[in-house]
């Protein structure tokens, strides 16, 4: 049996990490809540070292987006580990840089043939835009005034992530973009978990959590395997 190299054990890593952080999420003690202070600020670390590690994704078109996306996502995970409107402000401010950081790439990358919102995943975009922004906004303006507005533009940058890894260009590898795709699905999956227990389902059930951390990691590591695919040239260009 070869060797598992170490952009493998990396990935293993992460997986394990996100699925206890994830259990440590969902419970109500707050002893076990506090050590979500060690596992919580590792997850994208250990995600961005497995892709760094990786020969061929260093020759991705993605990488450097996918990093910098990262990078916020560590900055988002810190701040969102504190109560407060603030808190929270700031760490929305940090994944959407994340998510402008990822559309960066897909754009460089996008298919120049299809108009961004022609695409069912693009029209799902936009009905997430016309419908949860508002619902969400309007929940955040409730708490606290100013939050509206951003929540409002944190699901616009969402959106268009969502959309952008939706549209990426068919020479890339059906795996790449299949991954990618599904990344950005689950990402906006549980961010929309995140705000609705966040602004509207105040006495949702503890476990509702793990669910948001676990689409948030699996999302994470589907776009960052998916950056990793991207090196590869598909079958179609080889042809």
């Amino acid at each position: 049996m070869s060797r598992l190299s170490p952009s493998a054990k990396l990935t293993l890593g992460y997986v394990g990490l996100a699925a206890f952080d994830a259990w440590l999420s969902g419970t109500s003690s707050p002893r076990l809540h506090r050590a979500r202070l060690v596992t919580k600020p590792l997850l994208m670390p250990v995600l961005a070292a497995s892709l760094a590690t990786d020969p061929k994704a260093r020759r991705s078109p993605l990488f450097a987006s996918t990093v910098v996306g990262q990078a916020f996502g560590w900055g988002g995970d810190v701040l969102l580990l504190k109560e407060g409107t603030e808190a929270f402000a700031a760490g929305a401010g940090s994944f959407g840089m994340g998510h402008m950081s990822y559309i960066s790439g897909f754009r460089r990358k996008r298919n120049r043939n299809q108009a961004l919102g022609s695409s069912r995943i693009g029209k799902l975009a936009k009905a997430l835009v016309v419908t949860g922004g508002p619902t969400m906004a309007v929940g955040a303006a409730r708490e606290e005034l100013v939050l509206g507005p951003a929540v409002l533009g944190y699901t616009g940058l969402l959106s268009a992530m969502l959309a952008h890894a939706g549209n990426l260009d068919p020479a890339l590898p059906a795996s790449a973009r299949r991954q990618t795709l599904a990344g950005a699905a689950l990402f906006a999956t549980s961010d929309t978990l995140l705000g609705l227990r966040h602004f509207w389902w105040k006495k949702a059930p503890a476990r509702l959590e793990s669910v948001v951390m676990i689409t948030y990691s699996a999302g994470q590591l589907l776009i960052s395997r998916g950056a990793a695919q991207a090196s590869q040239r598909s079958a179609a260009t080889l042809g």
